[in-house]
Order: C-alpha cells, then sequence, then structure tokens
C-alpha cells in the first residue's frame, strides 16, 4: 500500500463548485463506485462533506489508469488533480457541475467486499447494519445526521456562552439515588460492597452548583436509564442541560426560546417566532388527549358527557355514573377510508390501549350510520351531529370510561387517524410549552400519590396549602417543551427551601432515616442558603432527530444500542473474568445445566 507522504489535503470533496475550475486539489476519500468504459473510468470519491466525480481518460499518465482500474468499492484513495466542468452534469448532486481530471493517484488501503453496498446501507435489516456500524456510518445520510448532531451541540454551546453560562462537568459515578428509572451501577473495588450510579441527569450536581454561586451553569450531560427502549429512547443520551439563579419561569423559557430560534434558523433556515405558545397540562389533556400533542392538526377531542347522559345508552351511562366521561372526535373526510373493517381495526387498537370499546358514528352515505342508534331516542343523534359539527362524508369516534383514560386512549386514536388519513403536514415545526404540571399523580393499583417529576420540582405557591390535605390541586412549578408531539425537554423551578424539601421527601413516603441517606447533603445544602433556580434539559438525540427527519435515534447516535440494550457491533455488554469478579467481591449465580441422557 502507498502512504500520503508528501501530500496535504487542499479542499473536501463536498466543497468543490464550478468557481473552482482550473484549480489544482488534493483530495483524500473512500471509493464508492468506479465506473471502466474501457478508456474512461469515473470513480465517485466521497468522505464526510459528500461526493465528487474523479476522471481519468486516453490523456492519464497510464500507471495511474492502471491504478484507477484496479479500485474496487471502499478503497481508501488520495490524488491530486484539476477541477473541471463536466460534459455531463449531475443536479442531484452539489458538486454536480464539476470532476476531478486525476494526475496523481494513491491507493491508501484495500477494502475487502462490504457485507452491503454503502450507499444503500440503511435499506439493509438493522441487525447487519449495526454489527458492521462503522460501514453504516459511512453512508451519506447517516454521516450528515451525525453532523448535524455536532452542528447541534456547537451551536448549543455558542449560544449559551454568549449568554454567561458557565460549562460545568459533573461526576459520572454518583451516588444512587431515585429519580424515576431504575439506575445503572459501577461496582467499586476500593469499597467491596458498594456501588456507583451511572446519572440519570445531573440534577443534584447543577442544583448544587447554585447554591455554589455558579449563577449560570450548562453542560452537554451524558445521562443513562435503564428503562425499555424505543424509537425516541436509548439507555445512554445527551441532555443540553442548564439551570439558572435568580430567575422564575419566565426567565428559563425565554432564555430556552432565543437557543431554540437561533437553533431552527442555523440549522435549517427556519425562522421560529417566540415567544413560543403556552398551554397548561389540563388543557393539552383535555382537548389532545396528551401532555405532548401534536398541534400540526386539528381534530381535537370533545366533551359529550353532557349529552351522553340524557340517552339510554347503557355504555355511556355506566362510564357517567362511575364518576368517569364520554370523549368525541371527529375525523373529516374520514368515512371513505375507514370502512366497517377498517373500523373494526381500530376498535382492537383502542382495546389494546386500555378502552372497553369504540362506539363510531360513520357518514359515508345520505344518513349517518351509528354503532349505537338502537339505543338512542329521536333526534339524539341529531342533536350530537350539530353539537359536533359533524358533517357527510366525517367519521366520529367514541370512547366512555374514566376520563384519564378517556383522554389517553382518544389521544392515541387522534394520532392513529391522523396518520393513516394523511393530514399532518411536513415542515411544520410547532413548538409548544405545557405548563402547570400536576405534582402528583395517582397510582391506579395502589392508590398512593407519587411524584410525577422528580421531588426537587418547586410547587405553585398557591398550592402549598393542599399538600397534606388535597394532592391531587397540587400543581408544579414544571415545564415541558414539545415538538409536533414529541417532548424534547422537562424543567422546573426548584424547593430552596429545607423544611419544604425535607416535607415532599416524607409525603413521597420517605422515613428521615431514608431521607438522611439518600438526600441529607442536599437538604443540609439549603442550611446554608440557596438562591432562587430553576433549569431544564432539553434532549439533545430527540432534537437532532426530529432536525434530520429521522424515525429513530439510531439515526442520530453513532454507536447504538438494540432494544435488549444491546450493542451489537462490539457485543456489550459481555462477561468479566473470574479475576475481575473477585476484586469486585461479586460473585454471580449460574444456573446449573441438567444433564440430558
Amino acid at each position: 500500500m502507498e502512504t500520503i507522504k508528501g501530500l496535504k489535503r487542499t479542499n473536501y470533496c463536498g466543497e468543490l463548485r464550478l468557481s473552482d475550475a482550473g484549480k489544482e486539489v488534493t483530495l483524500f476519500g473512500w471509493c464508492q463506485r468506479q465506473r471502466d468504459l474501457g478508456n474512461l473510468i469515473f470513480i465517485d470519491l466521497r468522505d464526510r462533506t459528500g461526493i465528487v466525480q474523479l476522471s481519468f481518460n486516453d490523456a492519464t499518465d497510464r500507471e495511474v489508469f492502471a491504478k484507477a482500474q484496479s479500485v474496487r468499492a471502499e478503497y481508501v484513495v488520495a490524488l491530486v488533480g484539476t477541477v473541471c466542468e463536466r460534459e455531463s452534469k449531475n443536479k442531484d448532486l452539489p458538486t454536480g457541475d464539476i470532476e476531478i481530471n486525476v494526475k496523481e493517484f494513491r491507493i491508501i488501503s484495500k477494502a475487502e467486499t462490504p457485507p452491503f453496498e454503502i450507499a444503500n446501507s440503511q435499506k439493509v435489516g438493522d441487525e447487519t447494519t449495526l454489527k458492521y456500524r462503522y460501514l453504516n456510518l459511512r453512508n451519506q445520510k447517516l454521516t450528515q445526521n451525525i453532523l448535524m448532531r455536532h452542528k447541534i451541540a456547537k451551536i448549543a454551546r455558542e449560544y449559551f456562552y454568549a449568554n454567561d453560562f458557565i460549562e460545568i462537568e459533573t461526576p459520572m459515578m454518583i451516588k444512587s439515588t431515585p429519580e424515576g428509572a431504575r439506575d445503572y451501577v459501577v461496582p467499586s473495588r476500593v469499597h467491596n460492597g458498594k456501588f456507583y450510579a451511572l446519572p440519570q441527569s445531573p440534577q443534584i450536581y447543577k442544583q448544587l452548583c447554585m447554591v455554589a454561586g455558579f449563577d449560570r451553569y450548562i453542560q452537554l450531560a451524558r445521562c443513562f436509564r435503564d428503562e425499555d427502549l424505543r424509537a425516541d429512547r436509548q439507555p445512554e443520551f445527551t441532555q443540553i442541560d442548564l439551570e439558572m439563579s435568580f430567575v422564575d419561569t419566565d426567565d428559563i423559557l425565554e432564555m430556552s426560546e432565543g437557543f431554540i430560534a437561533k437553533l431552527m434558523k442555523e440549522t435549517i433556515g427556519v425562522e421560529i417566532s417566540t415567544p413560543l405558545p403556552r398551554m397548561t397540562f389540563a388543557e393539552a389533556m383535555e382537548k389532545y388527549g396528551s401532555d405532548k400533542p401534536d398541534t400540526r392538526f386539528d381534530m381535537l377531542i370533545n366533551d359529550i358527557t353532557e349529552w351522553a347522559d340524557g340517552t339510554d345508552f347503557v355504555v355511556f351511562k355506566n362510564a357517567i355514573e362511575a364518576g368517569g366521561s364520554v370523549k368525541a372526535i371527529v375525523a373529516k373526510n374520514a368515512a371513505t377510508t375507514y370502512t366497517r373493517k377498517k373500523i373494526d381495526k381500530l376498535t382492537e387498537h383502542a382495546k389494546g390501549i386500555g378502552a372497553k370499546g369504540l362506539a363510531y358514528i360513520r357518514w359515508a352515505d345520505e344518513e349517518p350510520n351509528c354503532s349505537f342508534a338502537k339505543f338512542l331516542k329521536d333526534g339524539e343523534l341529531e342533536s350530537l351531529i350539530n353539537k359536533l359539527g359533524a358533517e357527510k362524508g366525517d367519521c366520529v369516534f367514541i370512547v366512555s370510561d374514566k376520563t384519564s383514560l378517556a383522554l389517553s386512549v382518544m389521544g392515541a386514536l387522534r394520532l392513529v387517524i391522523a396518520k393513516e388519513l394523511d393530514i399532518i403536514p411536513e415542515g411544520k415545526w410547532n413548538y409548544l410549552w405545557i405548563t402547570e404540571m400536576p405534582f402528583f399523580e395517582q397510582d391506579e393499583e395502589t392508590g398512593e400519590w407519587v411524584a410525577m417529576h422528580h421531588p426537587f420540582t418547586m410547587p405553585m405557591e398557591e398550592c402549598i396549602e393542599y399538600l397534606d390535605t388535597d394532592k391531587g390541586k397540587v400543581r408544579a412549578k414544571a415545564f415541558d417543551l414539545v415538538l409536533n408531539g414529541t417532548e424534547l425537554s422537562s424543567g422546573s423551578m426548584r424547593i430552596t427551601d429545607c423544611q419544604l424539601q425535607n416535607k415532599m421527601f416524607e409525603l413521597l413516603g420517605m422515613s428521615q432515616e431514608e431521607i438522611d441517606a439518600k438526600f441529607g447533603f442536599l437538604v443540609e445544602a439549603y442550611h446554608y442558603a440557596s438562591p432562587p433556580h430553576g433549569g431544564m434539559g432539553i434532549g439533545l438525540d430527540r432534537l437532532a432527530m426530529l432536525i434530520c427527519g429521522a424515525d429513530s435515534l439510531r439515526d442520530v447516535t453513532a454507536f447504538p444500542k438494540v432494544q435488549n440494550a444491546s450493542e451489537l457491533m462490539s457485543g456489550a455488554p459481555s462477561t468479566i473474568d473470574d479475576i475481575q469478579l473477585d476484586e469486585l467481591g461479586i460473585s454471580i449465580a449460574k444456573a446449573e445445566k441438567e444433564n440430558v441422557q
């Protein structure tokens, strides 16, 4: 193999244009494709910025021409050549107006035939591409996603540095404290039998930075949560983590909005108007059935409890008598799409997410077809249709149950129906703040009240009186940032009074001994005075996923985990040897294999 000795890169492949014609350049990269036409050879050379065409012809030095003939996919090559205007231009390629007439050519490294074609690697099954992730990342789409993620991180640092934030690294091995998910733990060799936890967030440490007086903290923080994975969740992730002192909620939201506006403009050229719209948690649930509503389309949830209570339909009556409600959505122009068979399928989906059934009105013909018409008195169906504003061609879907369940089911169905009707507009960026979150939520099985957020969240002042008497009335100074139905961030004002903080732990069922053991150092810190402060963490991964138009966090993560939290390329997690286990004082119970005769 040859070396690059004496060669210095002058340009990246994807940055050359027709204005560079006549310029001598030195390029390095990977061969994506070679086309040998006899007296002409073309090579598509790729690096992280894009692709440019190399040309070899009758005038090319014969030794150089012979090397070009021997090149195969994914060879690493170096070259010196002149930028020329192409005869046959490629409008689909940013460099499609030019090619490089090569005069010096070196093969730096040869490649075996890859297990898949790099250019089409996104079409290959996940298991194969993730096993050879270093090859998959050469795909231009994935390369650009990773570069976009880098750009987002760069803009974040620039913006917050310009606003006097200090980047402070917090520990990666910490004390295990409850934060809502299971911890990943690290055994200590020095302190046998004791464990560190990997941080689910830098929450306590960034609050202590405020106590210490740093007043504006920023960190691109790595976080770890041992929970079930899905398309928008990885066990390790990055958040743009910030905290501010001597502020209120509006200050934090305003600062974050400035970042979002700058980010959208500098990444994809989209102007975002600020201030961003706000919606209370209660309003979001009532209208959209979700605390992360997609507001790009209408189809809002209607409360028809009062109407339903006047009917003789026992399904509705039972739900209402049990303290529940009846909710409906109108799917405009859906009667053609939603045949009886399709409605049956939607009903099964509704049952799968907790509903007991799905009532409907399908108005495809002159008269609407109502699944519960025989239980209605004269005029009641017409009254409902008028109340909902339904018209010929529409479908109405109805769920009756406990209010929280009816809303969540309708919220989920709203998204399913919108996707099937293809009414979610592309190119819209609907950012939304969700405010006044409930402080507690009730566990349906045990009836116990648990914190909806981490236990350091400040209740709204007017709700503090209900902490002991009516937890359902307590709202938090908490806020989420939502984009097109995806939660991007969670934040809040923090408790800074040591007595109130201790009380919140007690209300969550913790004994004083447990409080002291798990959070004593934080409560003690507040004895030495703390400024009012709050903050939030913006999910860098999810932000990158949405800006790139990707379907999964895997597409914006260099080396992602799969559903069972394993990493296929390296084989993590893996076993460790007995010597390491002995040093850590750990023994692993191994199931005895039965002898099969």
